[in-house]
């Protein structure tokens, strides 16, 4: 959508922290609105789903890749194939309030029906059945059949992801936003989420705390009653902007942009055949596939220690609240302030190798941390500080800045490599991409961890650390290489764009 430029530029600061004009105000504040509600639901529903897959008693971290290599990604792929077909028969509109609304319906399900009834639905006697016959070192296999109300919850969570974020709100917001307003509001709209993560937190903590001496229903339902306004508005936004905003006769309709009432058409398997047949295409998978590899793989270690630390449902949530509030909170001062400096000065290639590089560093001195208390015997302290603690707080400062890092420099980076491509490749690759290749890479980390813990027979995370540790190091040297290629293509494809 376009909309009449003001002829003046903006001042240095302006151009930084607000590059909008005020014509453009009735489209980007709902958008804004609608991105820091959609941020918000899905960082109060992360903390929640693995508080709960984590803590409850006979699960554990170890249930993590399990749930996401095993159950999301085929849920992911049938919700997408779904949504697909949905798409050629419903329209934009109805597409955006049924998803939502029937994400919203499950969470309520769970809230105030399910989990409330957990111990009448939970197969116990079947499940203990299992546990006997294949042995302790498969508990965690067990814990997703036997817990499988939160099971359905942690997979909501991450369809929420996959679906909402990925498929609804960018997919509506670049088929109403033209090239020169994305380079100017995309950042604005990052922004946006990492200011709901830093709310996300205290949210959290202020429940977590306020009910710590109760059952944890009375938390979760609280949370949940708070996703339920946020959905609203984001539905209420939407409605906003397709019945009031689109129809304002002062915008004008690119020709690339479809009327509302029409259907969108989409194939996943012609996004992947896409990819496959560009090698392009195929490296900026590598990307995406390299960079949820590398933090699921690190991550889940690091929340097997914090179980540890916090094996109580509301401390393990207050904590997680708080690293959540530092991860909006540094990645908005990053991106508002470093971010786009380093791209003018540095240029592409430097700012999509920091995550990497990074990722990698944090990620191996943390891997190395546990190797050496699990074999070398720090004794009581390291640094002066319990073990456990010490290495609580370093898998949280990792976390903590690869996320920041993601969030900062590899997605604004990944999104410019697009810019450059033909139209089919921005849509039909850029979908497969953003939604099958990040969910592989969450599930190829899963696959990966079950498989050692299975192979090792402990049914412990922390037992496969020394095989975790050269497998990081082969997926970021992959990812780098990878950034090399697309930065050789990118400069290439630039050039051609300039003559």
């Amino acid at each position: 959508m376009e909309v009449c430029k003001e002829p003046h530029s903006f001042s240095k600061w302006r151009q930084r922290l607000w590059p909008i004009h005020s014509s453009e105000l009735k489209k980007l504040l709902p958008l804004i609105l609608m991105k820091f509600f959609i941020s918000l639901v899905y960082s109060v529903l992360t903390c929640m789903k693995d508080t709960l897959v984590v803590t409850t008693s006979g699960s554990g971290a170890e249930v993590i890749p399990v749930l996401k290599g095993w159950i999301v990604l085929p849920c992911a792929i049938l919700a997408t194939v779904f949504y697909s077909k949905l798409s050629n028969v419903f329209k934009r509109s109805t597409l955006f309030y049924g998803t939502i609304g029937s994400l919203l319906g499950v969470l309520v399900l769970y809230a105030f029906v399910l989990y409330p009834n957990a111990a009448l639905l939970q197969p116990d006697a079947s499940a203990d059945w299992l546990l006997h016959k294949l042995g302790h070192q498969y508990g965690h296999w067990v814990a997703v059949y036997r817990y499988w109300i939160h099971s359905l919850f942690f997979v909501t969570a991450e369809l929420w992801a996959t679906l909402v974020i990925f498929l609804l709100f960018w997919g509506f917001t670049n088929h109403v936003t033209s090239i020169t307003e994305a380079k100017r509001t995309y950042t604005i709209l990052i922004a946006a989420g990492d200011i709901a993560t830093i709310m996300a937190g205290p949210l959290i903590l202020v429940y977590a705390k306020k009910y710590a001496h109760l059952d944890f229903l009375f938390t979760m339902q609280w949370m949940i009653g708070y996703v339920l306004v946020f959905g609203g508005s984001i539905i209420g936004l939407y409605y906003y902007m397709t019945s009031y905003v689109l129809k304002d006769k002062r915008f004008t309709l690119p020709s690339y942009l479809q009327r509302e009432g029409e259907k969108t058409k989409l194939s996943l398997l012609e996004g992947l055949k896409h990819i496959a047949s560009s090698r392009y295409l195929l490296a900026l998978a590598m990307l995406v596939i390299g960079c949820s590899l590398s933090i699921n793989l690190i991550e889940v270690t690091w929340k097997a220690h914090l179980k540890l630390l916090y094996p109580h449902s509301a401390d393990y949530q207050a904590f997680f609240g708080k690293v959540t509030s530092y991860v909006g909170f540094i990645g908005l001062i990053t991106v508002l302030f470093i971010g786009g400096g380093f791209l003018r000065h540095f240029g592409w290639h430097f700012c999509a190798q920091l995550t990497p590089i990074v990722m990698g560093v944090t990620g191996l001195t943390f891997f190395s941390f546990v190797l050496f208390n699990n074999h070398a015997h720090f004794g009581k302290t390291i640094f002066g500080i319990p073990p456990l603690i010490f290495l609580v707080f370093l898998g949280a400062f990792q976390n903590i800045s690869s996320k920041v890092m993601k969030y900062s420099f590899f997605d604004p980076t990944k999104e410019m490599a697009f810019i450059p491509l033909d139209p089919e490749s921005k849509t039909k690759g850029k979908a497969a991409i953003d939604v099958v290749g990040s969910r592989f890479g969450k599930s190829g980390s899963a696959w990966i961890q079950v498989g050692l813990i299975d192979l090792a027979g402990t049914g412990s995370i922390l037992s496969v650390t020394h095989l975790l540790t050269p497998i990081v190091m082969i997926v970021i040297i992959g990812w780098i290489l990878a950034t090399r290629y697309i930065n050789k293509e990118f400069s290439k494809k630039q050039a051609e764009l300039t003559f």
